[in-house]
């Protein structure tokens, strides 16, 4: 049994789980071990220049992430969904209705954290691919959850994945830090258009954590700063309070917490998870 009993039996989303050792994927387990049913999502596909196949959770790597779900004794299906395609995002809650009846917790996690470049250098292309996938369809996720959470009533929890970068700027990240600065207002206005609802809307801000896409970013920001590796991670946890850099499961500790019945009063929040790294 998990630590929040109230989970157990509950429905949840979590997009972008489908790539192993991703925030999605320790969230979705996490939430399986307290005993919801979990459907697992990702684009399975690469889809042109800005959104390649070493990128995303492959369809094989989402079935793996479920059936190791499944053998360690929780509930799960994986389905595959672009969040840049409204109509699957609307199928996607769809599907977990069909499932399992009903949607408790929406984690809209999808993202794309890997076009990096200087303003003066970005295409618009790269511009709307991050900010299509990180912004636009963290809307379409809370839309369409709301949608079922308010029709089936009893309230919901909407969990938003931001970042260090919805507080802070970095530099060649302008489409990120603007996607992510973004899912913090667009929590704040859902929060108070759902409230009545009963259902909560929060984001988690994590600071950095190594990733495929972590790891990636290590090696990028380290090149970008005439740093070696090593000296770039050392520099990190010498800036955090905590002297660790974020692990996934820490993040997987805030969702449960915000999708359980102990976070019932907690709404609108932009929750940073960064070891004090983060403290706006």
């Amino acid at each position: 049994m998990g630590m929040y009993t109230d989970l157990a039996g509950k429905v949840a989303i979590v997009t972008g789980s489908g790539r192993a050792k991703g925030l999605g994927e320790a969230m979705a387990r996490r939430l399986a071990a307290e005993g919801c049913r979990v459907v697992l999502s990702d684009i399975g596909t690469a889809r042109g220049a800005e959104i390649p196949a070493d990128a995303i959770g492959s369809n094989a790597e989402l079935e793996r992430i479920v059936a190791d779900i499944r053998a360690a004794g929780g509930e799960a299906i994986g389905v595959t969904c672009d969040v840049l395609e409204e109509r699957q995002v609307e199928a996607l809650v769809a599907r977990a209705v069909q499932q399992y009846g009903r949607l408790d917790v929406m984690v809209n996690n999808a993202g794309i954290g890997y076009l990096m470049k200087p303003i003066v250098e970005m295409a618009q292309s790269e511009w709307d691919a991050v900010l299509g996938v990180n912004l636009r369809g963290v809307f379409f996720g809370i839309k369409y959850a709301a949608r079922q959470m308010i029709a089936q009533g009893g309230g919901g929890r909407i969990i938003n994945i931001g970042s260090q970068a919805s507080k802070s700027g970095f530099p060649f990240a302008a489409p990120y830090v603007s996607s992510k600065h973004g899912v913090v207002g667009l929590t704040r206005t859902a929060a108070i258009e759902l409230g009545p609802h009963r259902i909560t809307v929060n984001t988690i801000c994590p600071n950095h954590v190594t990733t495929g896409l972590g790891d990636w970013q290590n090696k990028f920001f380290s090149a970008a700063t005439g740093r070696s590796e090593e000296k770039y991670l050392a520099d990190m946890k010498a800036r955090i309070p905590l002297g660790r850099p974020g692990l996934q499961e820490d993040i997987a500790k805030a969702c449960a917490f915000l999708a359980s019945g102990e976070a019932d009063y907690i709404t609108g929040e932009a929750m940073n998870v960064s070891g004090g790294e983060e403290y706006h």
